[in-house]
Order: structure tokens, then sequence, then C-alpha cells
């Protein structure tokens, strides 16, 4: 517990909640460069990345009251704004041709999101135990992943790119997320992970 409590995040979220500029301005500081690389990777390289960080910035002045820390860390909350966000603008551009799916192996780091080395060093120790619990899926739930994560494929439109019927493609996410989520608990339980 008093990890959270030392958390300086959260410092920052109850600042942002009480309307202080600075303090949107230094998270901004913190994290734009995590955010930005994600959506980047989700969105391809358009310049929406840029307008969805944007908007989760304003997201979180607007929603700071809203960010709950027993659910998770201010950067995961914000990892996830951004995920949604970038996820709704591939959406929209539907029907347009899309380009390929990333695969979760192939994402590079992104741009590092602050010179504070310690974090940097801690970031990729993170991704680095993420990408490994990730490369021991199976491959079939491993592929619906990443239609689900990276192209924002509902189960149903992955389903029908992989010519697999739903119920299957179901378990394999079900299944998929079950797997990483027991690989990942001895990370989380410990504190170790990034951020």
């Amino acid at each position: 517990m008093s990890q959270k409590r030392d958390d300086p995040d959260r410092g920052l979220m109850l600042r942002v909640e009480a309307r202080e500029p600075d303090a949107l301005g230094e998270l901004y500081d913190r994290h734009a460069g995590r955010l930005l690389g994600l959506a980047q990777r989700i969105l391809g390289g358009s310049g929406e990345a840029e307008e969805v960080v944007q908007e989760v910035f304003l997201f979180a002045w607007r929603m700071a009251v809203a960010f709950d820390p027993a659910r998770g860390s201010v950067l995961t909350w914000l990892l996830i704004a951004t995920r949604s966000r970038s996820i709704d603008r591939l959406r929209a551009r539907r029907p347009a041709s899309r380009g390929e799916t990333r695969s979760l192996e192939e994402l590079g780091e992104g741009p590092p999101a602050a010179d504070d080395v310690e974090a940097k060093s801690a970031g990729r120790q993170w991704e680095s135990i993420c990408r490994s619990a990730i490369g021991r899926l199976p491959a079939d739930q491993r592929r619906a992943l990443e239609l689900a994560y990276f192209e924002g494929l509902t189960q149903e439109e992955i389903a029908a790119k992989t010519a697999t019927p739903l119920g299957t493609v179901k378990t394999r996410v079900r299944l998929g997320l079950m797997k990483l989520r027991e690989q990942m608990r001895p990370y989380w339980e410990s504190g170790s992970h990034g951020s």
C-alpha cells in the first residue's frame, strides 16, 4: 500500500484533480511519449496519433476525479484511454483498407517518455517480461489477441477474418487472456512492473 501512497503519478493526479495546470504538464512530460508510441503502433504513421494523445490528456484533465488507484496505475489508465481512442479512430476508417496487422512481438519500444534513466530501464524490463509472456502463448491465441488489440476487431470480425468459428475465437481470446494474467500475476503482486 505504501507504494501507492508514494506513487508520484498519484500525487500528480491529485493535483490535476485540484486543477493545477502545472500538474497536467508534468503528467504529460512523464507519459506522452509512451502514449504516443502506443497510438502510433495502433494507427500507423498517420498524424492521428498526436491528436489521440491530446484527447487523452484533455480526458485526464476533465476526468481526474474518476481515476481509481485501486484499479491500476495512472499510466495504465492513460494507456487504456489511448488504446480505446485509437481503436475508435481505426473503426471510423472502415471500410477503408487497412494495413497489415501488427504483431505483439514486432512492436518497438516507442519513444521514451522522459529522461529518467531508471524509469526507462524499468520500462524496458517490463516490456521484456510482457513480450516473453506473450511469446509463450499458443500461436492461435496470440493471433486472436493481436487482432483484437491492434486492429480493434470484435470477436465476430476476428472469426470472419480468420475463417474460424465464433465460439473458437471467444475461447482463444479468453484462454489467451487467462494465460497472460496467470503469467503476469507474480510481477503485479510483487509490484515489480514498470511505472
